[in-house]
């Protein structure tokens, strides 16, 4: 009979090992990772709202009759808690922990200091019950994961880690193929150096397998910490290169969550979404039709990477 880890994909077996369930999603929502065992049952980030009742659906097939005990979010984008209200909705007795750096930003449910509304996202309001404290540690199915702090792609996020079964779970702070667009640095605050000091925690953890926000579980490590350390070189280099590719993530985050939309409605969300206005030429801010343009160029990039498909008029998704 096969064994385990030949059944299973590469890394699977580690999280087989240490009762975990990455519920793999689209890039519009973040992964779901479930973690069962002989203590509380948990759930890391939601996904997107537009998938919340996806993500309902699929805790649910997972635990059956099992209640969720603890939802944790590793950071408060959009794609990471837009779950949470429908899940509060459905698990009435669900404690909810978040990064300390945006309680009060939630207790209050402050959208432009949560920045759903500098994106231009969606997030119902949600409560919390308690904080995740870098340098603490929490119980989770059977083992204790240790809580550290991720600065870089947004300034309050945290990964979990695993030392027995040298898991990680690591949000947007490192894919298989590079990490999150560095929010910071689009607000004028240089966050380029946290970025390659979460990098080398992550290098010190030593992590045989990781869980990612985005994407698909991997072990290989070592080569994507190196490929995120070249991408973060390019980007020190040429700061308008990652402000350009930061811009096109959000016009396709959000097609994808439109999936398609006329030219001109995209022209005035751009042009009302904080992110965009704040990047436009000046020239562009005082001018429509030079910012139509601009968002033009934008669009036409990614048509030319296949991201999406212009008809006339009409943006699709792709």
């Amino acid at each position: 009979m096969p064994s385990e880890a030949a059944t299973l994909p590469p890394g699977h077996a580690a999280l087989a090992r240490a009762g975990v369930t990455c519920l793999e999603r689209g890039w519009l929502s973040a992964n779901n990772i479930l973690i069962r065992g002989d203590g509380p049952s948990a759930l890391v980030d939601s996904g997107y709202a537009t998938h919340a009742g996806q993500t309902v659906a699929l805790v649910g097939a997972s635990l059956g009759a099992q209640p969720l005990d603890l939802l944790l979010n590793t950071h408060l984008h959009s794609d990471h808690c837009g779950g949470n209200a429908a899940l509060q909705d459905t698990y009435p007795a669900l404690q909810t922990l978040i990064p300390p750096g945006q309680a009060q930003a939630v207790a209050r449910w402050d959208a432009d200091a949560l920045s759903y509304e500098a994106t231009g996202q969606l997030c119902p309001r949600f409560a919390f019950q308690s904080i995740l404290s870098p340098g603490t540690s929490i119980r989770l199915g059977s083992w204790d994961w240790d809580i550290h702090a991720a600065k870089g792609h947004d300034p309050h996020s945290i990964v979990l880690f695993q030392p027995r079964h040298r898991l990680l779970i690591s949000a947007d702070a490192l894919w298989e193929n590079g990490f999150g667009v560095v929010f910071p640095e689009l607000e004028g605050v240089a966050a380029f150096d946290e970025v390659a000091d979460t990098l080398s925690l992550i290098e010190e953890l030593d992590p045989a397998t990781v869980i990612p926000g985005h994407g698909a579980v991997f072990e290989d490590v070592g080569a994507a910490l190196a490929r995120a350390r070249s991408r973060l070189e390019q980007f020190v280099a040429n700061p308008d290169k990652h402000r350009r590719h930061a811009l096109k993530v959000l016009l396709k985050f959000k097609l994808l969550e439109w999936q398609t939309v006329s030219l001109e409605a995209m022209h005035a969300w751009a042009r009302n979404t904080w992110y965009f206005r704040n990047a436009m030429p000046s020239a562009c801010q005082a001018d429509p039709a030079q910012s139509r343009e601009w968002l033009l160029s934008l669009l036409s990039e990614l048509e030319r990477s296949q991201a999406l498909v212009i008809h006339g008029d009409r943006i699709e998704n792709r």
